[in-house]
């Protein structure tokens, strides 16, 4: 006669009892944090605070890998399989984007503090030494003797920051209308003489290769190479209003469960909001949230008027209007 099913059961009780536990993969030695590409100097730094830290608490040591381009190639390149234990981008369409994939927490941007974003800037412009054209304020970026360096809107966050920092303002001098914004854009973008695909290209285009008479690009980007080049080749220039560029960061959680990468992909996104993490990123020229180091840090970093993304109905209307297929910004460049 056939044993029932609760019989099997219960001779085999016996016998899980006695087998050895499944143990949880170990974590891993390593992350892989995928981010902007003139972020490469500044995460370096950052991966050696964070190794301190963990050394200091007698963690065990982690390595933290690096990969930087274009924040939106980036993103690209993780929906097509590069395993990203965390993002560090800078604008939130990239990490959206991950999140519409399933690859991200449906909720990332309350994950963390302030919209998951630990530090920020905006853009700035950088001239040549003595600031020849005086150069000052948006509106002398579309006079006909100016040239003007900063990457393609269609490639890359940084680009897209300017062109929508430009837009703010010209709406503003133009009171809302639509019309005029869009004819000092047209004037604007006619002055540039190349578009690079990212941020740090159009830093080699200015810096390295002498063209152009203003790079607009992230404050960051303007202290950084006055730290690198020195303040006897170019000046910075900060504008009376520009457009908040946040920083986004998330856990890449298909990777990071797949890998068991979690607790420490978690923490090393919770660094960059320690007071260390924080000073790290204010010596790198960039605007953070501590309280107590953004005054320490206070006399590099000029007030001005920041205009948000609201302004423009929020991120995916800015992506419709201005960045997609026949918008804005392809109108004006084929008139320019």
């Amino acid at each position: 006669m056939p044993l029932s099913p609760r019989l099997i059961a219960l001779a085999l009780l016996p016998w899980l009892a006695a087998a050895p536990a499944v143990a949880a993969p170990a974590p891993p030695g390593e992350i892989l944090n995928v981010s902007y590409d003139i972020a490469r100097e500044l995460f370096q730094q950052v991966n050696q605070g964070f190794a301190a830290q963990r050394k200091a608490a007698g963690a065990t040591p982690v390595e933290v890998k690096q990969s930087h381009a274009g924040s939106s190639k980036q993103a690209r390149a993780i929906i097509e399989g590069l395993p990203a234990d965390v993002v560090t981008f800078n604008q939130v369409p990239d990490v959206q984007i991950l999140a519409d994939k399933g690859l991200v927490r449906a909720d990332w941007a309350s994950a963390l503090p302030y919209g998951a974003s630990p530090y920020y800037s905006l853009p700035a412009f950088i001239v040549r030494k003595g600031n020849p054209k005086n150069i000052h304020d948006w509106s002398d970026l579309a006079r006909p003797d100016v040239k003007v360096v900063f990457p393609n809107p269609k490639t890359s966050g940084n680009g897209r920051y300017t062109y929508l920092a430009a837009y703010a303002y010209a709406l503003e001098q133009a009171k809302g209308d639509q019309t005029q914004a869009q004819d000092f854009i047209r004037r604007l973008v006619a002055n540039v003489p190349v578009f690079d695909t990212g941020g740090r290209g159009a830093t080699t285009t200015f810096v390295e290769r002498g063209t152009g008479d203003v790079l607009v690009t992230f404050e960051a980007e303007v202290n950084g190479v006055l730290k690198e080049f020195g303040p006897d080749k170019f000046d910075k220039v900060v504008p009376p209003v520009s457009l908040l560029a946040e920083f986004p960061v998330a856990v890449v959680d298909k990777v990071a469960d797949r890998r068991g990468s979690r607790q420490i992909a978690t923490e090393y996104l919770n660094f960059l909001y320690s007071e260390p993490g924080q000073e790290i990123l204010a010596r790198n020229g960039y605007r953070v949230r501590n309280e107590a180091v953004a005054r320490k840090y206070a006399a590099q970093f000029p007030p001005l008027r920041l205009y948000t993304i609201d302004l423009f109905g929020g991120w995916a209307n800015a992506q419709a209007v201005h960045f997609a297929e026949g918008g804005s910004f392809d109108r004006v460049f084929e008139r320019k």
